[in-house]
């Protein structure tokens, strides 16, 4: 049993961790904890520092600590944190220079030249130009303008919109007019978010008001600004301001030109509302102008994006006639437009007639088709498309390769992936959020975190900050490696670095707690969302109810779904019917099943899965058979999963004829077995001691081109270790690693059984069965040893995987004194 579960307070909200009461404050001692994080660091695994540190740092908060054990604490827990995640960009300094000292500086003679100029100009922002502009209005205009523009020519500053703004006060105050006009376009063209252009509305608004006396700064609008801030606007989709402002226009007696309609039709076609950008093509006319290619190439936009791609066609082949020449934009639109609508074929055909209007492929041409094939399967023709860039003299950029690399990593070719990102790099052309994202998601679904934490840090390094969805991807790849501390540590800097968690971050995490059976935490997790404002919905409760279940406790799970009033989908319905199956009631998993069809939910291939999976556990093979006969005749395709259960059920009887019959049948089916079919069958055989047909499963498999897996060896060192062959086991060990499978935590933990058993009959003569779930219980810093000897003996590498795998395991059994033993004792020079 567990003593009180201690609180640790993340994110304000606290999270129960479970302690042994056998752990004592005495029996941890802190200098062995140092030396035992600086070994792994110097074996280069972090990873394994944080497993070791979560549990050891909260163990010593059980007791009511003296003051110097809780400062220690805190110490470890900053250290914990630093190398569980990497730090994030430093934040741009502001530096002790305030306006009035640049004021002082500005008012010296010949400043430009003023050494300390040179000194400053690194640490000053926008932001300090915005306030000494505003704080000194009656600044020189001359010196305002010099200033502004010795630091626009800085290659890292980007005037902000409320510099401009404090600039263009000062200039109109003293009726620098004409230059004025240059600063304000270039405020409107400098706007980077909605937020900026409802900034720069404002402030353009005021200027252009005759009644608003509270604004000195009078300046009416050009039809070039209008036009500019019409174009502004529309790129960020504010199509209501856009209206007011082009009837603000007509009220300041500024006639609109084609521009202007163009803007304003572009506008509402980005939307997809071509019937009232149709409206705008008619003042054209009765302004008597004519809609030229711009406006043309506007509606095929807008049509592609009402999913009317043939509309668009037809606006594409009226241009000639009405004597507007297509220009890649054109060409652009409607391939795109093709290749939303899958119709990709049709797309490359407009590729290739680009040149019969004499137009190119811009670097958005080719990026649309290379994003559509590689959504589509179709890579060997994207790559084909990136390979003919380079002829055309068109060079990809941050877009094209972050298409690739998310393809690849899709494809889960993830060295390839992160070699085109050097290749990108090479190239000058710098990343962006979305690339580095796409490589962090695809190393963690696979599990290797710590290539995805060097992406973060790479990433960091080019000053890209990490989004919500970066954390996300980290988030998932922790939870999916069984290291839910880290990822709760995650949410915790998520919150620091004030980024928002969603609806995705909350579930993932759920999700992971509810693995570990740790309900609780899932509980709190869930009542910490509500409080963020974030509202679980029917995959939140999913997981709570999947977890009740495997535990046993699937009457509360079902009272859960009838007390939230959770919305129940195929999912839930599916998660309970397992559940009942579990504790073996498959009366009311059949009546489950038989309300979600009543219901109009329909059945997915996971459901049936797991009502022939538990019908076969309750011998009732005929029902089962008839179910995929049902799903046949629905029009499912029955998968290889559905018929390795059968296999698995008939083996488990060791009924091998009928396995084999069952088995034989797959090909006639247009089915292959898979790694878990074959794998089901080796364990079968070895289970009956029967090995060599066991091994002549395997060979079969990897004739057929199916790579056996980490269950496949472990399932054979298991088998040569118990009939007294350990010599075979770690042969087929150097197999598994040899062959790139890593060996699990599991593995070690078979080998290292029959190791003690070995040892124990050597000293007892008693041949003892250990149970493999007690050898992290009883293993001993000497049994460690014999382990890695025997490894390097028959040519076994030891990789950081391996010392992760036992601390893991020594972790998870709270066997501390064993871990600082080994950690004390070995060389890892070695």
């Amino acid at each position: 049993m567990c003593a009180q579960p201690i609180k640790i307070y993340k994110a304000h909200k606290p999270f129960k961790i479970p302690i042994p009461p056998t752990l004592r404050l005495s029996s941890l001692p802190l200098q062995p904890m140092c030396r035992h994080i600086f070994a792994l660091k110097w074996i280069g695994n972090s990873n394994l520092i944080v497993t070791w540190m979560m549990i050891r740092s909260t163990c010593i908060l059980q007791q009511q600590a003296p003051d110097h054990f809780i400062n220690k604490f805190k110490y470890f827990s900053s250290f914990l944190l630093h190398y569980s995640v990497p730090p994030s960009s430093p934040i741009e300094e502001t530096g002790e220079d305030s306006a009035s000292h640049l004021l002082s500086l500005l008012s010296l003679p010949n400043w430009q030249k003023n050494p300390r100029l040179k000194t400053l100009i690194p640490s000053i922002s926008p932001s300090h130009i915005t306030s000494l502009f505003n704080d000194n209005p009656n600044l020189k205009p001359q010196t305002a303008l010099s200033f502004f523009n010795i630091l626009s020519q800085r290659s890292n500053f980007r005037p902000s919109v409320e510099s401009f703004a404090s600039l263009l006060t000062i200039l109109i105050k003293n009726r620098f007019l004409n230059v004025a006009e240059k600063i304000r376009i270039s405020m409107v063209k400098a706007c980077e978010t909605d937020d900026d252009a409802r900034f720069v509305l404002g402030f353009l608004r005021k200027m252009n008001a005759d009644d608003d006396e509270d604004f000195e700064c009078k300046f009416k609008l050009s039809i070039r600004c209008y036009n500019t801030l019409l174009m502004c606007l529309s790129r960020f989709s504010m199509i209501d301001d856009m209206k007011y402002v082009f009837l603000e226009m007509l009220d300041d007696k500024i006639m609109p030109n084609i521009y202007t309609y163009n803007s304003m039709v572009n506008g509402y076609c980005k939307l997809g509302k071509v019937d009232a950008a149709g409206l705008y093509v008619t003042k054209i006319a009765q302004a008597g102008l004519s809609p030229d290619t711009h406006t043309y190439t506007s509606l095929i936009l807008g049509h592609c994006r009402n999913k009317d791609v043939d509309r668009a066609h037809k606006v594409f082949d009226v241009m000639p006639k009405k004597g507007c020449c297509r220009n890649e934009v054109s060409y652009t639109n409607l391939i795109h437009g093709f290749c939303e609508e899958s119709r990709i074929d049709e797309a490359l055909k407009l590729f290739h007639q680009m040149g019969d209007d004499n137009c190119f492929p811009t670097v958005r041409t080719f990026t649309v088709l290379i994003s559509a094939l590689s959504k589509s399967g179709r890579t060997a023709e994207a790559w084909a498309l990136y390979s003919k860039m380079s002829e055309k003299s068109c060079e990809p950029n941050a877009h094209t390769y972050t298409v690739l690399i998310d393809a690849m990593c899709k494809e889960k070719k993830l060295n390839n992936a992160r070699q085109l990102l050097y290749v990108m790099e090479a190239k000058g052309v710098e990343g962006t959020v979305v690339t580095y994202n796409a490589l962090i998601d695809g190393f963690c679904k696979e599990g290797k975190v710590e290539s995805a934490f060097e992406m973060l840090k790479r990433m960091e390094k080019k000053r890209l900050k990490p989004n919500v969805r970066t954390y996300n991807g980290l988030i998932g790849g922790y939870c999916k490696g069984d290291n839910i501390h880290k990822a709760m540590a995650l949410l915790d800097k998520m919150m620091k670095m004030k980024l928002s968690p969603t609806i995705i971050t909350y579930n993932l995490l759920i999700n992971g707690q509810c693995k570990h059976n740790h309900v609780d935490s899932a509980y709190r997790l869930i009542g910490l969302m509500k409080d963020n404002g974030v509202l679980p919905d029917e995959w939140t409760y999913s997981a709570l109810i999947e977890a009740l279940c495997k535990r046993g406790s699937v009457e509360e799970a079902h009272l859960l779904l009838k007390e939230k009033g959770i919305k129940v989908n195929e999912v839930t319905y599916t998660t309970l019917i397992n559940g009942y199956f579990q504790t073996g009631k498959a009366d009311l998993s059949m009546g489950l099943f038989k309300e979600m069809l009543t219901n109009d939910f329909s059945p997915n291939s996971w459901t049936y899965n797991v009502l022939i999976h538990g019908l076969c556990k309750e011998d009732k093979i005929q029902e089962a058979l008839m179910l995929i006969g049902k799903m046949i005749k629905i029009g499912f395709e029955v998968e290889i999963t559905t018929y390795t259960i059968f296999i698995e059920h008939l083996l488990k009887s060791f009924d091998f004829f009928e396995a084999h019959k069952l088995f034989n049948q797959l090909g006639a089916s247009g089915l292959k077995p898979d790694v878990c079919t074959y794998t089901s069958f080796i364990l079968a055989y070895c289970t009956q001691g029967m090995i060599k047909e066991a091994e002549d499963m395997m060979n079969e498999m990897i004739q057929k081109g199916v790579k056996p897996d980490t269950a496949t060896y472990t399932v054979f060192i298991d088998a040569y270790c118990h009939v007294g062959q350990i010599n075979r086991g770690f042969d087929f060990l150097k197999r598994m690693m040899d062959a790139g499978c890593e060996p699990s935590q599991h593995t070690y933990a078979i080998i290292l059984k029959h190791l003690l058993r070995k040892n124990y009959k050597s000293n007892t003569g008693i041949d003892n069965a250990i149970p493999v779930n007690t050898v992290w219980k009883i293993m001993e810093f000497d049994d460690a040893i014999e382990l890695f000897s025997e490894m390097v003996k028959r040519g076994c590498e030891l990789k950081v995987n391996t010392f992760d795998a036992l601390t893991k395991g020594l972790c998870k059994e709270r066997r501390f004194e064993v871990g600082e033993s080994y950690v004390n004792k070995r060389d890892f020079s070695k």
